[in-house]
Formats: C-alpha cells, sequence, structure tokens
C-alpha cells in the first residue's frame, strides 16, 4: 500500500487513541495487539496538542507508518503514511516511494 490514510480527531475520542485505532485499522489488527504507543511518543502530550497555543502539526513513526498530526480547517486531522521500513526494521522496496515536505 503506499496511498495515506487519514482521520479527523473528535472530541469524543482522544488523539493517541485516534492513531491507535487508525493504525489497528490500517494493519487489520486489534488495537491490543498494537506495540504501547507510550513507547514511541508520550501519549498525554499528544492528546494536549489540540488546546496547545500555535500547535500546527507533529510527525513521529509507529508501527511501520509515519504519522502526521496537523491542525486543519476541521480540527486535529491524523494521517498515516507507509515508512517503507516494517516493524521489525527490515526495508522495502522503496524505489517508488515518495515523501515530500
Amino acid at each position: 500500500m503506499h496511498s495515506s490514510q487519514s482521520l479527523s480527531a473528535t472530541a469524543d475520542t482522544s488523539l493517541s487513541m485516534t492513531v491507535i485505532d487508525l493504525v489497528a485499522e490500517a494493519d487489520d489488527a486489534d488495537p491490543l495487539d498494537l506495540d504501547p504507543l507510550y513507547d514511541v511518543i508520550d501519549p498525554d502530550m499528544l492528546d494536549s496538542l489540540p488546546d496547545a497555543d500555535g500547535f500546527s502539526g507533529l510527525e513521529f513513526v509507529y508501527q511501520g507508518y509515519i504519522v502526521s498530526v496537523t491542525d486543519g480547517n476541521d480540527g486535529v486531522e491524523v494521517t498515516l503514511a507507509e515508512t517503507g521500513v516494517s516493524v521489525d526494521g527490515s526495508t522495502g522496496d522503496l524505489a517508488d516511494t515518495e515523501f515530500s515536505t
């Protein structure tokens, strides 16, 4: 899969749970089977971002995905893009993968 998936965070769901749910859906896995999110980022800090003054965006790698959290017009949006590196650290074919900043 070389496409990305995105989801807008809602007031009913914390930002950290939105990330976990989106990754679990992308991997067709149970959220409880994923590595703990706190191994890569502080979930409390992540949950506080929508209320932080000056927040515009953040990226981190989780479960083999680049997770982008951005402050958009309709609230905070979470987007996943594959890193090209599997969870076990091995690399795949990166020849047709493009990333832009």
